[in-house]
């Protein structure tokens, strides 16, 4: 099973950009759906963005449209969330998965997760 580390949270105005990276280890990332979430106090963890083993097909939240891109390179066996124009509604703890199948995007269907990083946008 691949192990996941976040990194990249922090705190930011709202407008702002943060980059958050996900750091694969004990298996190449490139043979799994990859995906991130988010979970807000007292929330449930949503889904943010996805994208296929190769990188090819991606797909987002609604929330995260327009706003969030989702990479990954798997040469460094790493992936990323680029999230630009920032909200306060945005702050979270995001996740990153591995393991979901393409077009999933309930949580249960991803098998390997990391610990999380927080992000706040202060208004």
């Amino acid at each position: 099973q691949v192990q996941l580390v976040e990194s990249g949270g922090g705190l930011v105005q709202a407008g702002g950009s943060l980059r958050l990276s996900c750091a694969a280890s004990g298996r190449t990332l490139s043979i799994y759906v990859t995906g991130w979430f988010r979970q807000a106090p007292g929330k449930e963890r949503e889904f943010v963005a996805a994208h296929s083993w190769r990188g090819r097909s991606t797909y987002y939240a609604d929330s995260a449209k327009g706003r969030f891109t989702i990479s990954r390179d798997n040469a460094k066996n790493t992936a990323y969330l680029q999230m630009n124009s920032l909200k306060p509604e945005d702050t979270a703890v995001y996740y990153c998965a591995a393991g979901g199948v393409l077009g999933a995007t309930a949580a249960s269907s991803f098998g390997s997760w990391g610990q999380g990083t927080q992000v706040t946008v202060s208004s």
